[in-house]
């Protein structure tokens, strides 16, 4: 029995050797570029009110081709992956002017893998996930009577993506990725709050439905929503905010994090512009990039370009040491690319993104970080936020949140905004724990119109001077 070629969902009207002689004709005028071409497969269930609201099922194939001669770049993309699409797409490139520099040397190669190939859409029947939901929803409602409403959802995806180069480069990854959400409201005295999680990664769904994981998901998302209907109106001023480990390094991610990436560097746009070498952070602040790691929803065996991954350091111990890079901000500027060109699908050409960002943990007792605090505030969780990444101005959103009085934890309140900017934030931090942690594995991050999944962490902060937004 011969196994199955994940490569020939790519491969149905056109052979591998005719992609690489159109690839090498249609950047003939190019220092750069490449031939994107993608399969995707992809699936959600919702389950919401009772009952299965939601079950889509799509599939897509495509590729994009871009050529980039100097500063210009030229892009074109079909959803068919044939001879005359690419010749037609090619004709777009003759619209560049010719490169007068030599053309730029190949990704190197690299056979590490890390997540599985198997299609997390191909394991389980239909009935067995949607049982899944159903299994949920009664054990949420069953938990505690205040439990009003329950939604709960479970999507996966599964794409394979090759990219060939005009100097005979090739580069093939098979990506899975799955997610479960959980979301409960809960009811008291005529008062409804929320509560919700999430987990998931590249990988099949094995885990996602082994009892203990939905169960945690369960018992995380009620005890925030239990906790909320406690909650009290936020206080409103400038405070001690001790943010907690994990998720909420989303703050890192968009209020520091797009900062660093090399496009808005180039550019000067960037609040951390020009300043490599220079002091951006307390000491003991150090935050990386890192594709690389096993099975994280950012990772990836390569970027979208066909560079291999890797943990890039881009603040050590406080000073600035690098960005984030593709290869033509790299090229631009005069650096290695990172691994860091990422596209949301083949109708658009690649950009530089983060995959895992968090901040290294430090030496600090989280108690003992706690037990500093004699007047303000822990925030657990955060939801959504708005960011400026000239300035790193940011607003964001508390979903679980607590007063901090005498070095415990007192209240938890409802409505509370953190508000600075992100270089601002790295010099306030005043105690860094020693419990790392990285996200469940949910994070969607946007920009310039393109969403991917992207990983965020880090370990308990301590941080002087933030101003909340609160309504007391």
């Amino acid at each position: 029995m011969t196994a199955f070629d994940p490569r020939s969902l790519l491969y149905r009207q056109l052979d591998p050797a005719r992609a690489q002689a159109l690839t090498a004709d249609a950047l003939s005028r190019c220092d750069d570029g490449e031939l994107y071409m993608q399969f995707s497969a992809s699936e959600t269930f919702a389950f919401d009110d009772g009952r299965l609201k939601t079950a889509d099922y799509s599939r897509d194939a495509g590729f994009g081709l871009r050529g980039v001669s100097g500063e210009m770049t030229g892009f074109a993309h079909a959803n068919e992956i044939s001879e005359a699409s690419i010749r037609r797409a090619g004709e777009t490139l003759q619209l560049l002017d010719p490169a007068t520099a030599k053309p730029s040397p190949p990704p190197r190669q690299n056979n590490r893998h890390l997540y599985t190939d198997l299609s997390p859409l191909d394991g389980l029947p239909f009935a067995a996930k949607v049982k899944l939901l159903e299994t949920i929803d009664a054990a949420a409602r069953a938990r505690d009577p205040r439990v009003a409403q329950v939604s709960a959802s479970l999507a996966a995806s599964w794409s394979v993506v090759e990219i060939v180069r005009a100097d005979g480069f090739v580069a093939t990854d098979v990506r899975p990725l799955v997610r479960l959400n959980v979301s409960i409201v809960a009811e008291q005295n005529g008062r409804r709050e929320t509560g919700s999680f999430g987990i998931g990664g590249r990988r099949l769904y094995d885990d996602l439905f082994e009892p203990a994981t939905w169960n945690r998901a369960i018992d995380e998302a009620l005890a925030q929503a239990l906790t909320n209907l406690e909650s009290v109106p936020a206080p409103a001023g400038e405070f001690t905010v001790l943010l907690g480990p994990g998720w909420p390094g989303i703050l890192l991610h968009e209020a520091i994090g797009h900062g660093l990436e090399g496009d808005f560097n180039r550019k000067g746009t960037s609040a951390f512009s020009g300043r490599i070498g220079e002091r951006v952070g307390a000491p003991g602040v150090t935050v990386v990039d890192d594709g690389a790691m096993l099975g994280r929803r950012g990772s990836l065996s390569i970027d979208d370009e066909g560079t291999p991954t890797q943990e890039t350091v881009l603040i050590e111990d406080g000073i600035l040491k690098g960005y984030m890079q593709d290869r033509l901000n790299a090229r631009l500027m005069g650096v290695a690319a990172t691994g860091n060109g990422r596209r949301e699908n083949y109708a658009h050409a690649p950009m530089p993104r983060m995959t895992n960002t968090f901040m290294k943990g430090g030496n600090d007792n989280p108690a003992e970080l706690l037990s500093r605090v004699k007047n303000g505030i822990f925030a657990k969780s955060f939801g959504g936020g708005q960011v400026d990444i000239v300035s790193g101005k940011f607003v964001f959103s508390c979903t679980e949140a607590y007063k901090i009085e005498d070095g415990k934890l007192g209240s938890p309140i409802k409505g509370a905004t953190l508000i600075g900017d992100g270089p601002s934030v790295l010099t306030r931090v005043i105690g860094i724990g020693n419990d790392l942690a990285l996200d469940e594995g949910i994070g969607i991050c946007g920009k310039g119109g393109q969403s991917v999944p992207a990983g965020v962490g880090q370990p308990t902060l301590l941080v002087e001077g933030l101003t909340v937004g609160g309504t007391a």
